[in-house]
């Protein structure tokens, strides 16, 4: 099940692709859900303020969407390099989406002193590559 801050996340990047407003297909593809599950949150996340959606335009976020996509890009950023450069978990973008939706803010403070995070996260994000852009993903898995 995905979260709202998950759904925000996925719409933030799915409007950084697009540079403009994201598709609902393009946000259910982000989550690996059908369109009109993305469609039905869409609705939820609307009703809430967090972005507007009109219809065969796309979903824009509202300043306070982007706030709160932003803080969970941050946080899915600290798990994702938590677990390759603490724990060095070769599958960590499996391993990072079944944890963001249980890692609170909290915990992911507490990681975070941890992995020393940069202060450009979490514009360090690649979305095309679903990765923290600061991670040396293939000489972090591959020294073991």
């Amino acid at each position: 099940m995905n979260t709202q801050a998950q759904y925000l996340k996925a719409i933030y990047l799915a409007q950084q692709q697009a540079d403009g407003p994201a598709s609902t297909g393009a946000v259910a593809d982000f989550l690996d859900v059908s369109p009109a599950s993305a469609n039905e949150m869409i609705g939820k996340l609307e009703s809430r303020g967090l972005l507007e959606h009109e219809k065969y335009k796309g979903v824009d976020l509202t300043d306070e969407g982007i706030q709160q996509a932003r803080e969970a890009l941050q946080n899915y950023c600290i798990i994702e390099r938590f677990l390759v450069e603490v724990l060095e978990v070769e599958e960590f973008r499996m391993e990072a989406k079944q944890l963001e939706g249980v890692i609170d803010e909290t915990v992911a403070e507490r990681l975070d002193t941890i992995i020393d995070r940069e202060p450009q996260c979490p514009d360090c994000f690649d979305a095309e590559d679903d990765v923290c852009g600061l991670l040396d993903v293939a000489a972090e898995v591959t020294s073991d």
